[in-house]
């Protein structure tokens, strides 16, 4: 019904538009009885073969809702009727703020892709903590945190660390993003000297306070081999759990879409089929250099069990929808996992 009918309607719809409808629609039905029993029944899917376990975590399945779509934690335990293994949600900034103007969010249906300058709106910290305060759900929550636009990049580790001392309480794992191209100069603070600030001033925190939580780093797909390589020091370094591949990517090359279409959208972050390879590669190359103990979340162009199978294959333990949920519907997760069991009982 999503593809036939639902997904035609949002489609004609600015995009940013209807992810407001469907968000809205979500919460509407909160309000009708039994309707989310309904929606569980047809969209969830619960075997213990597909049960899995990382980071001290007991995961359900290995599929999550990357962050960027519920930047405020506001449908949790919306996104866990869905079928959904976790959910992370972000990214938080320690202020409220409103993002990059609009339009900011665009489909490339040719290529089954977004393209996304948001520039990290959100409600900021504090509603983020009253929102996750509130969910029902015991489901896995993961929380992306970034600095805020006006921070500068040599004080970036103090948002971080107030993002992290804030939201603690009601998160399973933390994620830095210092990977998203959307807030100017960010990307900079991927760099080695920067970075190792960041994560260990976190840590720093994170190794005083009574229960240690998990800290991953989101990267962006363009890491060449010797950043793969800083990535790996780093996260040795500081004992980093994890690495999230990839975040959004700048390029643009070899799209269906008209360059003239392009061109009218300008900048912003590709997500979808476009980035699968590229992500797939950076997988590879992390798990060749990366610590044992770290683990790898692929995310980038998953649509189906096939494209989660590459991820798999190249080295990722946990895998991340956005772009796919768009363009599939809310069935992904519910058709990918039966597709997996139907191979291994084959």
């Amino acid at each position: 019904m999503y593809k036939e009918i639902i997904k035609p309607i949002l489609f004609s719809l600015d995009a940013e538009k209807a992810h407001k409808i469907a968000f809205a629609s979500l919460k509407l039905a909160r309000n009708i009885p039994g309707l989310f029993s309904i929606i569980e029944y047809n969209y969830s899917l619960s075997n213990k073969l597909l049960n899995t376990s990382y980071l001290g975590l007991n995961f359900p399945n290995a599929i999550g809702l990357a962050a960027g779509f519920d930047k405020n934690a506001e449908l949790i335990d919306e996104w866990f009727k869905l079928g959904f293994g976790f959910v992370e949600i972000g990214t938080v900034t320690p202020k409220p703020q409103l993002g990059n103007p609009a339009p900011r969010l665009f489909r490339l249906p040719k290529d089954y892709a977004l393209i996304n300058r948001m520039g990290f709106n959100n409600q900021g910290m504090d509603e983020v903590y009253k929102n996750l305060n509130a969910k029902i759900s015991t489901g896995i929550v993961g929380v992306n945190i970034g600095k805020n636009k006006d921070t500068p990049n040599d004080e970036a580790f103090l948002d971080y660390i107030k993002c992290f001392k804030t939201l603690h309480p009601n998160a399973d794992y933390f994620v830095i993003n210092v990977s998203s191209p959307n807030t100017p100069g960010l990307r900079e603070l991927q760099e080695k000297e920067p970075l190792l600030k960041i994560i260990s001033e976190v840590q720093n925190i994170n190794y005083g306070l009574q229960k240690k939580k998990p800290i991953l780093l989101k990267i962006a797909p363009e890491l060449n081999t010797n950043q793969i390589e800083d990535i790996a020091f780093i996260s040795q370094q500081t004992k980093l759990d994890g690495i999230i591949a990839t975040n959004t990517s700048i390029g643009r090359a070899g799209l269906n879409t008209a360059k003239e279409t392009l061109e009218s959208i300008g900048n912003g972050g590709l997500s979808g089929k476009p980035v699968k390879e590229i992500s797939t590669n950076i997988i590879e190359q992390l798990k060749s250099v990366l610590p044992k103990h770290n683990i790898i979340v692929g995310c980038g162009g998953i649509f189906n069990y096939d494209d989660l199978k590459e991820k798999s294959l190249a080295g990722a333990d946990l895998f991340q929808v956005y772009t796919g949920f768009v363009y599939e519907g809310p069935g992904i997760v519910k058709t990918i996992l039966k597709e997996y069991l139907k191979e291994i009982h084959e």
